[in-house]
């Protein structure tokens, strides 16, 4: 089955299959998916994900986004990875001071998000690889949109491959074209704010690598000294996780 069929309730739902990766091999397909959340499937998508075997979700959404919509998906065991959304209450907290948000200042809150994934929530991504470690089995991993949490593991899960840089960053902008924009929730918000919060940009996505870098020295140290990837794991991922030699 073709991973990139479009799910209408999980507009956000791709495979991360097929960039080159480590020696010239490829992501294997159907192995590895992200997502935005699953609560609303339809019969007819639930049965599309069946057959792909989906068995293992990890869900990267917060403890009250996962209880408010549960997933949708009975016959897999779902894991729990928990990172609590923060822009919604920083943005709160600066219309109660009374500050006019920018859009220079959701930018700015984006990038310290994504910063906060390392600083705050690198167990959490040590967390999920522990459980790709395990088997090959078709994996879903998805927060409530599928573009931030999500989006910075499906970076980490493509670089721990040998995947380039580019071919990352062009994963991560999908999101931009699948994603479908939902009416804004709060009428205190600009649209220009609302657009930041419901795209992703480049400068999010390195916001997090940069503080990579500053804490670990770099995305090699990082998945040494903070995810615990030394060598004998990165070898199980690609053997688990690329296509065989040729």
């Amino acid at each position: 089955m073709d991973a990139m069929f479009r799910l209408s309730s999980a507009s956000n739902f791709r495979h991360v299959g097929g960039y080159v990766a480590h020696g010239g091999r490829r992501v294997a397909a159907n192995r590895i998916f992200r997502s935005d959340h699953l609560a609303g499937l339809t019969a007819e998508e639930a049965r599309q994900l069946s057959a792909l075997r989906l068995r293992r979700i990890l869900d990267l959404r917060g403890v009250a986004e996962r209880t408010a919509a549960p997933c949708a998906l009975p016959e897999a065991i779902v894991h729990s990875l928990p990172i609590e959304p923060t822009i919604v209450q920083k943005l709160t907290g600066l219309i109660a001071a009374g500050h006019t948000l920018s859009r220079a200042d959701v930018v700015a809150l984006m990038q310290d998000t994504y910063r906060g994934f390392v600083r705050h929530n690198t167990h959490r991504f040590a967390e999920l690889f522990s459980h790709l470690l395990e088997s090959d089995e078709p994996t879903v991993f998805h927060c409530t949109a599928g573009k931030d949490r999500t989006g910075f593991a499906a970076a980490l899960v493509l670089r721990s491959l040998g995947v380039g840089e580019e071919d990352v960053m062009r994963d991560y902008l999908l999101t931009n074209e699948r994603l479908k924009p939902r009416e804004p929730s709060r009428a205190d918000l600009a649209p220009e704010v609302y657009s930041v919060l419901w795209r992703v940009q480049p400068e999010f996505l390195d916001a997090a690598f940069e503080a990579v870098t500053q804490a670990y020295g770099g995305i090699e140290g990082y998945f040494r000294e903070g995810l615990g990837l030394r060598e004998a794991q990165r070898e199980r991922l690609r053997a688990l996780y690329l296509e065989p030699e040729r």
